[in-house]
Protein backbone atom coordinates (compact mmCIF):
# COMPACT_ATOMS: atom_id res chain seq x y z
CA UNK A 1 0.00 0.00 0.00
CA UNK A 2 1.23 3.48 -0.82
CA UNK A 3 2.74 5.34 2.16
CA UNK A 4 0.53 8.39 1.59
CA UNK A 5 -2.58 6.20 1.78
CA UNK A 6 -1.38 4.69 5.03
CA UNK A 7 -0.81 8.17 6.46
CA UNK A 8 -4.22 9.32 5.25
CA UNK A 9 -5.86 6.29 6.84
CA UNK A 10 -3.97 6.77 10.09
CA UNK A 11 -4.95 10.45 10.20
CA UNK A 12 -8.60 9.54 9.63
CA UNK A 13 -8.37 6.98 12.43
CA UNK A 14 -6.93 9.62 14.78
CA UNK A 15 -9.78 11.99 13.93
CA UNK A 16 -12.30 9.25 14.60
CA UNK A 17 -10.71 8.42 17.93
CA UNK A 18 -10.60 12.10 18.89
CA UNK A 19 -14.26 12.44 17.97
CA UNK A 20 -15.10 9.37 19.99
CA UNK A 21 -13.13 10.76 22.92
CA UNK A 22 -15.01 14.07 22.83
CA UNK A 23 -18.33 12.24 22.57
CA UNK A 24 -17.39 10.00 25.51
CA UNK A 25 -16.34 12.99 27.62
CA UNK A 26 -19.59 14.79 26.84
CA UNK A 27 -21.56 11.65 27.64
CA UNK A 28 -19.67 11.19 30.93
CA UNK A 29 -20.41 14.80 31.86
CA UNK A 30 -24.12 14.32 31.20
CA UNK A 31 -24.14 11.07 33.21
CA UNK A 32 -22.42 12.74 36.18
CA UNK A 33 -24.91 15.58 36.21
CA UNK A 34 -27.83 13.15 35.91
CA UNK A 35 -26.80 11.04 38.89
CA UNK A 36 -25.22 13.59 41.23
CA UNK A 37 -26.15 13.62 44.02
CA UNK A 38 -27.67 10.17 44.54
CA UNK A 39 -26.74 9.79 48.23
CA UNK A 40 -26.20 12.03 51.29
CA UNK A 41 -23.52 14.73 51.21
CA UNK A 42 -21.28 15.50 54.18
CA UNK A 43 -20.48 19.18 54.79
CA UNK A 44 -17.64 19.39 57.31
CA UNK A 45 -17.41 22.52 59.44
CA UNK A 46 -13.96 22.55 61.09
CA UNK A 47 -15.08 24.67 64.07
CA UNK A 48 -17.44 24.16 66.99
CA UNK A 49 -21.20 24.70 66.61
CA UNK A 50 -22.66 28.12 67.33
CA UNK A 51 -20.58 30.54 65.27
CA UNK A 52 -21.28 32.20 61.94
CA UNK A 53 -19.54 29.44 59.94
CA UNK A 54 -21.74 26.82 61.54
CA UNK A 55 -24.84 28.97 61.00
CA UNK A 56 -24.05 29.56 57.32
CA UNK A 57 -23.34 25.87 56.77
CA UNK A 58 -26.73 24.93 58.20
CA UNK A 59 -28.57 27.39 55.96
CA UNK A 60 -26.79 26.00 52.89
CA UNK A 61 -27.26 22.37 53.96
CA UNK A 62 -30.98 22.85 54.59
CA UNK A 63 -31.58 24.46 51.20
CA UNK A 64 -29.48 21.92 49.30
CA UNK A 65 -31.40 19.10 50.98
CA UNK A 66 -34.70 20.67 49.94
CA UNK A 67 -33.60 21.24 46.34
CA UNK A 68 -31.84 17.94 45.67
CA UNK A 69 -33.86 15.56 47.82
CA UNK A 70 -30.66 14.19 49.32
CA UNK A 71 -29.65 14.86 52.92
CA UNK A 72 -26.76 17.30 53.35
CA UNK A 73 -25.36 16.67 56.81
CA UNK A 74 -23.36 19.31 58.71
CA UNK A 75 -20.49 17.61 60.54
CA UNK A 76 -18.65 19.79 63.08
CA UNK A 77 -15.05 18.61 63.43
CA UNK A 78 -13.27 21.28 65.46
CA UNK A 79 -9.65 21.24 66.55
CA UNK A 80 -6.07 22.21 65.67
CA UNK A 81 -6.99 25.63 64.26
CA UNK A 82 -9.56 24.07 61.89
CA UNK A 83 -6.96 21.69 60.45
CA UNK A 84 -8.54 18.45 61.72
CA UNK A 85 -11.84 18.90 59.91
CA UNK A 86 -10.27 20.37 56.78
CA UNK A 87 -7.80 17.48 56.54
CA UNK A 88 -10.71 15.01 56.49
CA UNK A 89 -11.88 16.61 53.26
CA UNK A 90 -8.39 16.95 51.79
CA UNK A 91 -8.03 13.16 52.08
CA UNK A 92 -11.61 12.30 51.02
CA UNK A 93 -12.65 10.75 47.72
CA UNK A 94 -13.03 13.49 45.08
CA UNK A 95 -16.62 12.59 44.25
CA UNK A 96 -18.51 15.63 45.56
CA UNK A 97 -19.93 13.85 48.59
CA UNK A 98 -17.50 15.31 51.16
CA UNK A 99 -17.13 19.09 51.34
CA UNK A 100 -15.76 21.60 53.85
CA UNK A 101 -16.73 25.15 54.76
CA UNK A 102 -13.53 27.00 55.66
CA UNK A 103 -12.82 30.56 56.77
CA UNK A 104 -10.02 33.14 56.52
CA UNK A 105 -7.94 30.96 58.87
CA UNK A 106 -7.52 28.50 55.97
CA UNK A 107 -5.27 31.03 54.22
CA UNK A 108 -3.38 31.94 57.40
CA UNK A 109 -2.50 28.49 58.74
CA UNK A 110 0.26 27.78 56.16
CA UNK A 111 2.28 30.67 57.64
CA UNK A 112 1.84 29.53 61.25
CA UNK A 113 1.62 25.76 61.41
CA UNK A 114 2.95 22.54 59.96
CA UNK A 115 0.23 21.51 57.55
CA UNK A 116 -0.84 17.99 56.48
CA UNK A 117 -2.19 19.46 53.23
CA UNK A 118 -1.66 22.37 50.84
CA UNK A 119 -4.34 25.02 51.36
CA UNK A 120 -4.43 25.83 47.65
CA UNK A 121 -3.33 22.74 45.70
CA UNK A 122 -5.25 20.07 47.63
CA UNK A 123 -8.73 21.52 47.11
CA UNK A 124 -11.19 22.46 44.39
CA UNK A 125 -12.81 25.80 45.29
CA UNK A 126 -16.61 25.81 44.96
CA UNK A 127 -17.64 29.30 46.10
CA UNK A 128 -16.77 31.96 48.65
CA UNK A 129 -20.11 32.01 50.39
CA UNK A 130 -20.04 35.06 52.64
CA UNK A 131 -17.87 37.27 54.83
CA UNK A 132 -18.17 38.97 58.18
CA UNK A 133 -16.38 42.12 59.22
CA UNK A 134 -14.64 42.62 62.52
CA UNK A 135 -15.51 45.41 64.88
CA UNK A 136 -13.16 47.09 67.33
CA UNK A 137 -14.94 47.21 70.69
CA UNK A 138 -14.09 48.47 74.17
CA UNK A 139 -15.93 48.42 77.48
CA UNK A 140 -18.46 51.27 77.78
CA UNK A 141 -16.61 52.54 80.89
CA UNK A 142 -13.35 52.83 78.94
CA UNK A 143 -11.91 56.33 78.41
CA UNK A 144 -11.26 55.30 74.77
CA UNK A 145 -13.98 56.81 72.59
CA UNK A 146 -12.33 56.76 69.15
CA UNK A 147 -9.44 55.35 67.17
CA UNK A 148 -7.64 58.64 67.75
CA UNK A 149 -7.97 58.14 71.53
CA UNK A 150 -6.76 54.55 71.24
CA UNK A 151 -3.70 55.33 69.14
CA UNK A 152 -2.71 58.24 71.39
CA UNK A 153 -3.04 56.13 74.57
CA UNK A 154 -1.17 53.20 73.01
CA UNK A 155 1.73 55.48 72.06
CA UNK A 156 1.77 56.89 75.57
CA UNK A 157 1.76 53.38 77.09
CA UNK A 158 3.44 51.04 74.57
CA UNK A 159 2.55 47.40 75.14
CA UNK A 160 0.30 48.16 78.13
CA UNK A 161 -2.97 48.06 76.21
CA UNK A 162 -4.13 44.53 75.46
CA UNK A 163 -6.61 42.99 73.05
CA UNK A 164 -8.51 39.73 73.29
CA UNK A 165 -9.03 37.35 70.38
CA UNK A 166 -10.61 34.00 69.66
CA UNK A 167 -7.16 32.44 69.21
CA UNK A 168 -3.85 32.75 67.40
CA UNK A 169 -4.28 33.11 63.65
CA UNK A 170 -7.99 33.91 63.66
CA UNK A 171 -9.41 37.04 62.02
CA UNK A 172 -9.74 38.98 65.34
CA UNK A 173 -6.08 38.30 66.14
CA UNK A 174 -4.85 39.20 62.66
CA UNK A 175 -6.96 42.35 62.51
CA UNK A 176 -5.42 43.52 65.77
CA UNK A 177 -1.87 42.79 64.63
CA UNK A 178 -2.52 44.42 61.25
CA UNK A 179 -3.97 47.49 62.98
CA UNK A 180 -0.91 47.77 65.24
CA UNK A 181 1.47 47.48 62.27
CA UNK A 182 -0.34 50.13 60.24
CA UNK A 183 -0.60 52.61 63.12
CA UNK A 184 2.87 52.04 64.54
CA UNK A 185 1.65 51.12 68.02
CA UNK A 186 2.41 48.16 70.26
CA UNK A 187 -0.48 46.12 71.69
CA UNK A 188 -0.37 42.96 73.79
CA UNK A 189 -2.36 40.05 72.41
CA UNK A 190 -4.31 37.70 74.71
CA UNK A 191 -5.55 34.55 72.99
CA UNK A 192 -8.70 32.82 74.22
CA UNK A 193 -10.24 29.50 73.26
CA UNK A 194 -13.05 30.99 71.22
CA UNK A 195 -14.69 34.30 70.50
CA UNK A 196 -17.23 34.02 73.31
CA UNK A 197 -14.73 34.06 76.20
CA UNK A 198 -12.70 36.82 74.52
CA UNK A 199 -15.71 39.11 74.16
CA UNK A 200 -16.90 38.24 77.69
CA UNK A 201 -13.64 39.56 79.14
CA UNK A 202 -14.02 42.86 77.30
CA UNK A 203 -17.58 43.10 78.63
CA UNK A 204 -16.22 42.36 82.10
CA UNK A 205 -13.53 45.01 81.81
CA UNK A 206 -10.66 42.52 82.11
CA UNK A 207 -9.04 43.45 78.79
CA UNK A 208 -8.83 46.75 76.95
CA UNK A 209 -10.38 45.84 73.61
CA UNK A 210 -11.09 43.24 70.96
CA UNK A 211 -11.17 43.30 67.17
CA UNK A 212 -13.98 40.80 67.42
CA UNK A 213 -16.35 39.15 64.99
CA UNK A 214 -19.52 41.06 64.23
CA UNK A 215 -21.45 37.89 65.01
CA UNK A 216 -20.20 37.59 68.58
CA UNK A 217 -20.41 41.30 69.45
CA UNK A 218 -23.73 42.47 68.03
CA UNK A 219 -25.90 41.41 71.01
CA UNK A 220 -23.56 43.17 73.45
CA UNK A 221 -23.34 46.32 71.32
CA UNK A 222 -27.12 46.48 70.95
CA UNK A 223 -27.46 45.95 74.71
CA UNK A 224 -25.04 48.77 75.54
CA UNK A 225 -22.45 46.44 77.07
CA UNK A 226 -19.78 47.13 74.44
CA UNK A 227 -18.79 50.36 72.72
CA UNK A 228 -17.95 49.95 69.00
CA UNK A 229 -15.24 52.21 67.59
CA UNK A 230 -14.84 51.06 63.98
CA UNK A 231 -15.49 48.15 61.61
CA UNK A 232 -12.83 46.46 59.47
CA UNK A 233 -14.95 46.25 56.31
CA UNK A 234 -14.64 48.68 53.40
CA UNK A 235 -18.15 50.01 53.93
CA UNK A 236 -20.28 50.43 57.03
CA UNK A 237 -22.20 47.42 58.24
CA UNK A 238 -26.00 47.45 57.81
CA UNK A 239 -26.12 46.03 61.34
CA UNK A 240 -24.14 48.99 62.72
CA UNK A 241 -24.76 51.86 60.31
CA UNK A 242 -23.67 54.47 62.86
CA UNK A 243 -20.21 52.91 63.33
CA UNK A 244 -17.47 54.21 60.98
CA UNK A 245 -15.10 52.06 58.96
CA UNK A 246 -11.42 52.04 59.92
CA UNK A 247 -10.75 54.33 56.97
CA UNK A 248 -13.44 56.79 58.04
CA UNK A 249 -12.06 56.74 61.58
CA UNK A 250 -8.57 57.66 60.38
CA UNK A 251 -6.79 54.36 59.60
CA UNK A 252 -7.27 53.88 55.83
CA UNK A 253 -5.15 50.78 55.23
CA UNK A 254 -6.85 48.36 57.64
CA UNK A 255 -9.36 46.26 55.74
CA UNK A 256 -10.11 42.70 56.86
CA UNK A 257 -13.05 40.43 56.11
CA UNK A 258 -13.33 37.01 57.70
CA UNK A 259 -14.59 35.17 54.63
CA UNK A 260 -16.14 31.72 54.45
CA UNK A 261 -16.30 29.34 51.53
CA UNK A 262 -16.94 25.80 50.37
CA UNK A 263 -14.13 23.56 49.12
CA UNK A 264 -14.14 20.06 47.62
CA UNK A 265 -11.16 17.70 47.42
CA UNK A 266 -8.80 18.28 44.50
CA UNK A 267 -9.62 16.26 41.35
CA UNK A 268 -13.36 16.51 42.01
CA UNK A 269 -14.92 16.43 38.50
CA UNK A 270 -15.53 19.91 37.14
CA UNK A 271 -19.21 19.20 36.29
CA UNK A 272 -19.83 18.39 39.98
CA UNK A 273 -17.93 21.47 41.19
CA UNK A 274 -19.87 23.65 38.74
CA UNK A 275 -23.21 22.16 39.79
CA UNK A 276 -22.39 22.70 43.48
CA UNK A 277 -21.20 26.24 42.82
CA UNK A 278 -24.19 27.26 40.74
CA UNK A 279 -26.73 25.80 43.17
CA UNK A 280 -25.09 27.20 46.32
CA UNK A 281 -24.74 30.64 44.75
CA UNK A 282 -28.43 30.61 43.83
CA UNK A 283 -29.24 29.69 47.44
CA UNK A 284 -27.08 32.52 48.78
CA UNK A 285 -28.65 35.09 46.46
CA UNK A 286 -32.18 34.20 47.56
CA UNK A 287 -33.46 37.22 49.58
CA UNK A 288 -34.82 35.06 52.40
CA UNK A 289 -31.51 33.26 52.86
CA UNK A 290 -29.62 36.54 52.57
CA UNK A 291 -31.74 37.91 55.40
CA UNK A 292 -30.94 34.89 57.59
CA UNK A 293 -27.22 35.27 56.93
CA UNK A 294 -27.39 39.04 57.42
CA UNK A 295 -28.86 38.50 60.89
CA UNK A 296 -25.61 36.66 61.72
CA UNK A 297 -23.61 39.67 60.55
CA UNK A 298 -22.66 37.97 57.27
CA UNK A 299 -22.42 39.66 53.88
CA UNK A 300 -23.23 37.35 50.97
CA UNK A 301 -20.38 36.98 48.44
CA UNK A 302 -21.38 34.01 46.21
CA UNK A 303 -18.22 33.97 44.07
CA UNK A 304 -17.35 31.70 41.17
CA UNK A 305 -14.81 28.89 41.76
CA UNK A 306 -12.11 30.83 39.89
CA UNK A 307 -12.75 34.00 41.88
CA UNK A 308 -12.56 32.02 45.11
CA UNK A 309 -9.27 30.40 44.08
CA UNK A 310 -7.70 33.78 43.32
CA UNK A 311 -8.89 35.16 46.67
CA UNK A 312 -7.35 32.26 48.60
CA UNK A 313 -4.04 32.58 46.74
CA UNK A 314 -3.93 36.33 47.39
CA UNK A 315 -4.77 35.92 51.09
CA UNK A 316 -2.11 33.24 51.63
CA UNK A 317 0.49 35.76 50.41
CA UNK A 318 -1.03 38.70 52.27
CA UNK A 319 -1.15 37.02 55.66
CA UNK A 320 2.27 35.43 55.25
CA UNK A 321 3.65 38.98 55.06
CA UNK A 322 1.67 40.11 58.13
CA UNK A 323 2.68 37.05 60.16
CA UNK A 324 6.34 37.70 59.34
CA UNK A 325 6.18 41.44 60.02
CA UNK A 326 4.34 41.00 63.33
CA UNK A 327 6.52 37.99 64.30
CA UNK A 328 3.44 35.89 65.08
CA UNK A 329 4.18 32.37 66.25
CA UNK A 330 1.83 29.40 65.94
CA UNK A 331 0.51 27.60 69.00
Amino acid sequence: MHVSKIRTGAFALVLCLQGAGVAFAQSAKIDVLKTYPDRPIRLVVPVAPGGSSDGAARVIAQRLTEQWGQQVVVDNRAGAAAIIGTNIVAKADPDGYTLVLVSLRHSVNPSLLKMPFDSVKDFAPVTMTAAVGNVLVVNPKSPINSLKDLIALAKEKPGQLNFASSGIGGAPHLTGEFFALKTGIKLTHIAYKGGGPAVADVVGGNVTMSFASMTSTLPFIKGGRLRPLAVSSKVRSPNLPEVPTMAEAGVPDVFVLDWQGVLAPKATPKPIVDKLSTTIREILKDPENGKRLGAMGLEVIASTPDEFLKAIEADVKRWAAVVKAANIKGE
